[in-house]
């Protein structure tokens, strides 16, 4: 079975900024081989306003779902009780209302994977409290 595959805002900026150097091309190598990822609105909301203060076009990130790559298929209403645990649990980092997210869809399926520029973070966070997140970044120079 493959892995949900999750992807987080500073990958898709990776993806869609040439600006963004060794990361632009490993989202670009990533984006070319798996065929779609799954996110959340947080997630979409933070990379349209990275894109505006880049000062680019927030529809590019949009087009993405229209055009079939990235799924919208996470409820934080649903998880919101979940969603603060996690983000008092992080606090100190602080925790984000995205990453929080991230993990709780990471929860709901066994088999995933996140995608994500943010190492430090994620190589923090655990799932149900005990277990190491599963993410992949682009490999550290």
């Amino acid at each position: 079975m493959r892995p949900k595959e999750i992807v987080d805002a500073s990958t898709i900026i990776a993806y869609l900024d040439p600006q963004e150097g060794g990361n632009h091309e490993w989202a670009v190598a990533l984006f070319r081989r798996t065929e779609e990822f799954f996110t959340c609105e947080a997630v979409i909301a933070e990379a349209c306003a990275r894109l505006v203060y880049a000062r680019q076009s927030p529809a590019r990130c949009l087009r993405l779902i229209e055009e079939g790559v990235l799924h919208l298929d996470f409820d934080a209403a649903a998880n919101i009780s979940r969603i603060i645990r996690l983000m008092d649990k992080y606090a100190d980092l602080p925790m984000d209302f995205a990453d929080a997210c991230l993990v709780n869809m990471s929860e709901d399926t066994r088999q995933s994977m996140i995608y994500t520029l943010d190492k430090s973070d994620f190589s923090v966070y655990r799932r149900h409290g005990r277990d190491m997140v599963p993410f992949e970044s682009p490999p550290s120079d």
